[in-house]
């Protein structure tokens, strides 16, 4: 890899991992922020409220950590933010989860306080239950699919495109 301004590489070579880690946390933090001065504290359980604060934390550290390694363009700055994001995946999945089988079958309103629960059924429609699910679904397989690529790019020893393994050390062929 040609490299500019003092061993760094050109800033397209590693700026979208960081620039759409970014971009996805950020939405996440907005919903989870929206969510909680919308007055969900006051009608979701309280497990359901922490759930949905140590989501909205994590998304907050890996808004902090791609930032860095959008900022230092350094491959070795991609460990934190990409684990927090898988963290933020699994738990907005989670979260999702228990938004759709609060709405749905015997576990109707499961996740709602008892004294809120008249006419919480009437503040959801179908459609934003099934596209929540089915986006919750989508970002489960990408996060699969990212993992999968980095995995058989380290048993290569081809470290992906930035030429670190998933470890986070040099991939063999930069050694």
């Amino acid at each position: 890899m040609q490299t500019t301004d003092g061993g760094r590489p050109p800033r397209r070579a590693t700026a979208w991992g960081p620039a759409l880690l970014l971009l996805g946390a950020g939405i996440l933090l907005y919903r989870t922020v929206a969510l909680l001065v919308g007055g969900a504290a006051s009608v979701l359980r309280r497990w359901v409220v922490g759930l949905t604060l140590v989501e909205m934390c994590v998304d907050a550290v890996t808004m902090l950590g791609a930032a860095r390694w959008w900022r230092s363009r350094d491959p070795r700055h991609a460990r934190l933010p990409l684990r927090a994001g898988a963290v933020a995946t699994v738990l907005h999945a989670v979260r999702v989860a228990v938004f759709v089988l609060g709405r749905t079958g015997p576990w109707v309103d499961f996740d709602v306080r008892p004294d809120q629960r008249e006419g919480h059924g009437e503040r959801w429609s179908w459609s934003q239950v099934v596209f929540a699910g089915v986006m919750a679904v989508l970002g489960v397989l990408g996060l699969g699919a990212i993992w999968r690529v980095r995995r058989r790019a380290a048993a290569s020893g081809r470290g992906g495109r930035s030429g670190f393994a998933p470890s986070g050390r040099p991939a063999r062929h930069y050694e």
